[in-house]
């Protein structure tokens, strides 16, 4: 019987009278490369907030690798990985420095420390320059060494929020070769993206989030049997994706109102 990497029972985050998570029941399996979906607003990065121990819910359970979260966090954050939207990373290190010191905190040895840290920059293309503050870092810089410092302790479980946001084609290339290494080897990867043809080319399975509630869950082919689409043609997750969430239109832009554009 396969592992549950990911459970959560009916996961709830309030703020004031917004209910921004409501009542989510997540069944993520280990070793998938799990999807997390939703329009802007409808409670992705909130749930992966709750599902690192950024945020705590309101109400619910939370199960990672069939630990109790509320129970042993610590136990749990040793065997994760987050890439947060923000990245959050400490801008007045170098990339090196950087790395050292996440490898760290994790509990690495200094020697396993430095080995991954080199192995890390070399396969980001990050080690030519050694001196380079991560302030004067691109964007997609920044962003393959935020995915390096999430991996350096190999962890079961790795979270992404909008990890290719703002990322050039070179800089995509090499954090999808790095999560496929990952895949390979077992991981499970949650990703959230709002662009559904990363998310359907990497993707086993899929969950969509609407105003705060999980309305789809399923893998690919799953999702795909519950909509009809043309004729001798392949449901793509965009036409699910719309199928889903815009079904009562309010998603779908109403560029026929705009008087200026008739």
């Amino acid at each position: 019987m396969l592992e549950m990497a990911i459970q959560t029972q009916n996961l709830t985050r309030k703020f004031g009278n917004l209910i921004a998570v409501d009542g989510v029941d997540l069944q993520v399996m280990a070793g998938q490369f799990f999807g997390f979906l939703g329009p802007n607003g409808a409670g992705k990065s909130t749930t992966i907030k709750i599902l690192t121990g950024l945020l705590a819910p309101t109400s619910g359970s939370i199960e990672l690798l069939g630990v109790d979260f509320a129970a042993n966090p610590v136990e749990i954050k040793r065997q994760i990985g987050v890439v947060p939207e923000g990245m959050g990373l400490f801008e007045r290190l170098t990339g090196r420095e950087y790395l050292q010191f996440v490898g760290r905190m994790y509990g690495l040895d200094r020697a396993t420390t430095q080995r991954r840290s080199e192995e890390l920059l070399d396969f980001m293309q990050l080690a030519d320059r050694p001196k380079t503050l991560i302030a004067d870092y691109s964007h997609g810089m920044q962003k393959k060494l935020a995915l390096a410092a999430a991996v350096i302790h190999g962890p079961r479980i790795l979270f992404l929020d909008e990890p290719f946001e703002g990322v050039d084609a070179l800089a995509a290339g090499a954090l999808k070769a790095l999560l496929a290494r990952m895949t390979e080897r077992g991981t499970t990867i949650f990703l959230t993206s709002h662009v559904l043809e990363i998310v359907e080319r990497l993707c086993s399975h899929v969950a969509i989030i609407h105003k705060g509630r999980l309305v789809a869950q399923g893998s690919l082919e799953e999702l795909r049997a519950g909509i009809s689409g043309e004729a001798g043609s392949k449901t793509t997750l965009e036409q699910i994706f719309l199928s889903i969430v815009g079904q009562d239109g309010t998603e779908r832009p109403q560029l026929e109102e705009l008087s200026w554009l008739m």
